[in-house]
């Protein structure tokens, strides 16, 4: 049998031929990895996915100036969803496109309370339920609030609570016992923050040492504001302590009208004035409330209240660019569920397995420079880390708490 004939000149264009081909190879599937290797496929620079794909690449490197953070206490996937049908509306929530799910045991105990929930937000720490801005051996730490303006940040605070409550104070005070209202006011007093807006007046200025610490706080620069209507007359770019209840905020039922989410607005206006960026923690307190009292409409006034609030920060961040936003909540309220109702009418059959909170996980939504690092289950502290190291941050080391001693009241302390 004779063997083939080989021409040279031929093989020679083939083999150049299959080299160039393996290049091409090469080259489009390491133009179109992915950043964990995977290949993906090639997209025309105009179309929405291509145009997609780099929104998400921008989310992933860029760095926010700013944080928003809005805390939805007790809201868990049903409260949100009762908001859904009950308002027979979209809320903003659906506006998100990052979306992840966060575990909220504490330290002590699968079901966390508020204060050890805000906690880990606030320190990226377990701690036990009840403390306020200290870790499992009650040692203080900075919160994230206090590196933002350690670090020159403008920082802000507005809930529908008072704000020696568990969420706000975790953010402003550190003591072991969440219901040491007097000692967080006090803290607060002598806080870096640049914005309060919420309730608890009687903490500051009707307390058992016979102090009126928003006195104080005006000798430390802040205006001080009472009502709504001397809330507006503020200069923007002011420090300001808003207290304008005694004690809570009343429910959306009893008239408390569009006060979180024009606050919400109004702190923006006032933090967003530096060119180092600001830290601002929003809270939607009484979603909880509505949770520990199985009242269903309670619970979806709040819901969409606070959701209005969100829509607030989504325009701000949409049109600064700059700003990243997270949406979560401390833990769920009452076991809700929804057992039957109409969509087309918005009624909803509610159900409650307890009057407490529970140990589900709760949602978390991301939006901005970032966000693509809140998707995905993750632990609470989670939430802490990320927005630290989004900034460059550290915290400084803890130091013991130490509780004030107490003072004889000043004459210019109990000035009206």
């Amino acid at each position: 049998m004779k063997k083939p004939m080989h021409h040279p000149i031929l093989i020679s264009f083939v083999s150049s031929i299959s080299f160039v081909f393996s290049v091409f190879l090469c080259c489009f599937f390491l133009s179109t990895g992915s950043a964990d290797g995977q290949t993906a496929p090639r997209l025309k620079k105009s179309s929405p996915l291509h145009r997609a794909r780099q929104s998400a690449e921008f989310a992933a490197q860029a760095q926010p100036r700013n944080i928003i953070l809005l805390v939805g206490d007790g809201m868990g996937a049903t409260q949100i969803y009762a908001g859904m049908v009950a308002g027979r509306q979209e809320l903003n929530l659906e506006r998100f496109r990052h979306l992840g799910y966060s575990k909220t045991h504490s330290f002590d105990d699968l079901i966390t309370d508020s204060g050890a929930g805000a906690t880990a937000f606030s320190i990226g720490k377990k701690a036990f339920n009840g403390a306020i801005g200290v870790d499992s051996d009650t040692m203080a730490c900075e919160t994230i609030l206090e590196t933002a303006a350690r670090m020159g940040k403008r920082t802000g605070v507005v809930v529908t609570s008072s704000v020696t409550h568990a969420t706000p104070a975790s953010f402003l005070a550190h003591v072991p016992d969440r219901e040491m209202h007097e000692e967080i006011a006090r803290q607060i007093m002598e806080s870096k923050v640049d914005l309060i807006i919420g309730a608890g007046k009687k903490y500051f200025d009707q307390r058992k040492d016979g102090r009126a610490l928003t006195a104080n706080m005006r000798e430390r620069g802040f205006y001080t504001a009472f009502d709504s209507a001397s809330l507006v007359q503020i200069p923007k770019g002011s420090r300001l302590a808003a207290l304008l209840w005694d004690k809570e905020a009343p429910k959306m039922s009893e008239g408390r009208g569009d006060f979180l989410p024009t606050s919400t607005r109004l702190a923006l206006e006032h933090l967003n004035d530096s060119t180092k960026g600001f830290f601002l923690m929003v809270e939607g307190s009484q979603i909880d409330w509505g949770g520990h009292a199985n009242d269903a409409d309670y619970i979806v006034r709040e819901m969409i209240d606070f959701d209005r609030a969100i829509g607030v920060a989504l325009d701000f961040a949409a049109q600064d660019g700059q700003t990243l936003v997270v949406v979560t909540a401390d833990h769920e309220t009452g076991g809700f569920a929804i057992n039957g109702g109409d969509w087309s009418s918005g009624r909803i059959e509610a159900a409650f397995t307890t009057k407490k909170h529970t140990g589900v996980m709760v949602p978390v939504f991301a939006y901005g420079p970032g966000a693509h690092a809140f998707t995905g289950i993750q632990d609470n502290t989670s939430i802490y880390k990320h927005m630290m190291r989004m900034w460059g941050f550290t915290a400084s080391s803890p130091w013991p708490w130490r509780k004030s001693a107490p003072e004889k009241p000043r004459r210019s302390d109990t000035a009206e």
